[in-house]
């Protein structure tokens, strides 16, 4: 059996998930990953994965009724699982199981109408007229009135549960590669300049809801601890990004671009704490950030906000901070620093706590029972 996994951009970080649920599912069954790319490249850390990628152009309306109709013919799988509720994954993968029988599932781990929310009541009204974008506000609205004619939804965090059903898999990771005992923390502080420093470390795309703007305030607040460093990695311009950094801080931030998948335990073996500054915003409620789920394998120190599903994730194995507010982000730092051997075991119930309940193996295992419900009906 073959599975078309249709991701909605495969030039940005939404390669993530797509390519999650790809490699859950080929232990099991053929997989490959169709979709349009808006930069006309694949996601960087993406580059060099192993799976079998179809990539189409993306263009606006009406140019892009031709790229649809060839991404509708590229599908060739017994089964699609669309990732993300937006028109060009779930959307198309809807009109091929219209055209052909073929059942769908969708994968839904955001929330993608609370990214239009947060412009306001104009930059709504605006994003409302915008027909031209495949995946404008019209059309994402559209979506979600579509959801029930999926054969089978799977959500990553209980706000989606209890918004749009389906079965619960958040992010996974596999605990046998994500494995701190395979890496040597310092020399790979050495490699990336700051040998024996205290390392704070943030991963992921740093937009405003993920919480960078705190993060950035809460190490400035940081005074008693001049051996820290502030590790950013996911940063696309990083001379740009360096430049929103206090002076009196910046000789303490380095500042990495996105890694490939396979070398980020490498680089995150380099932390020493891992922060996860979400904010409370529309854009942040009904996500979890993977980034989470690979601290955790790695048995790291975390320091999260109170956000969606996170305190249910950790399971009182971090240490959680009210969101939008750098004073108590500052303070669990510092107290982490102080009590290093409380820090060290919380980091190891983590890790236990990962290799339990969100090693790769519960995905696979949901991702299976969902493609044998739907190929049953």
């Amino acid at each position: 059996m073959k599975i078309s996994v249709l991701c909605f951009d495969l030039s940005s970080n939404a390669f993530g998930r797509a390519w999650l649920l790809a490699q859950a599912l080929s232990k099991f069954y053929d997989v490959e990953i169709v979709g349009a790319s808006r930069r006309g490249d694949i996601w960087s850390p993406m580059e060099q994965i192993k799976i079998p990628v179809k990539k189409f152009t993306w263009e606006r309306y009406p140019a892009f009724f031709s790229i649809k109709k060839n991404i509708l013919d590229a599908i060739d799988g017994d089964v699609i699982v669309a990732s993300k509720l937006m028109p060009t994954s779930f959307g198309i993968g809807l009109k091929k199981k219209y055209l052909s029988g073929m059942p769908l599932i969708v994968d839904i781990d955001d929330w993608e109408l609370g990214f239009f929310l947060h412009s306001g009541l104009f930059g709504s009204i605006g994003r409302s007229l915008n027909f031209s974008n495949p995946n404008g506000l019209p059309y994402v609205w559209r979506m979600e009135h579509l959801v029930g004619f999926a054969d089978a939804i799977s959500v990553s965090n209980r706000f989606l549960q209890k918004k749009f059903g389906g079965t619960l898999l958040p992010h996974c990771r596999d605990t046998s590669v994500l494995d701190p005992v395979k890496f040597d923390s310092n020399r790979m502080k050495r490699e990336l300049g700051f040998p024996g420093e205290k390392t704070l470390m943030f991963l992921g795309t740093p937009r405003p809801h993920k919480g960078i703007d705190d993060l950035l305030d809460a190490f400035k607040e940081n005074k008693d601890h001049d051996d820290l460093r502030l590790v950013i990695i996911g940063v696309e311009n990083q001379r740009e990004f360096l430049n929103k950094v206090d002076p009196s801080t910046r000789d303490r931030v380095t500042v990495l671009s996105k890694t490939p998948f396979d070398k980020l335990p490498e680089y995150l073996s380099a932390a020493d704490i891992v922060v996860i500054p979400q904010r409370l915003t529309s854009d942040s409620i009904g996500q979890i950030p993977a980034r989470l789920f690979d601290a955790m394998a790695m048995g790291k120190p975390i320091v999260a906000t109170r956000i969606s599903d996170i305190p249910e994730v950790l399971g009182g194995c971090g240490y959680l901070v009210d969101p939008n507010e750098p004073s108590q982000l500052s303070s669990a730092i510092q107290y982490i620093l102080n009590h290093p051997d409380e820090a060290l075991l919380k980091g190891f119930s983590a890790r236990e706590r990962c290799r339990q309940m969100y090693d790769m193996h519960n995905l696979e295992s949901g991702l299976c029972k969902l493609v044998e419900q739907v190929t049953k009906k």
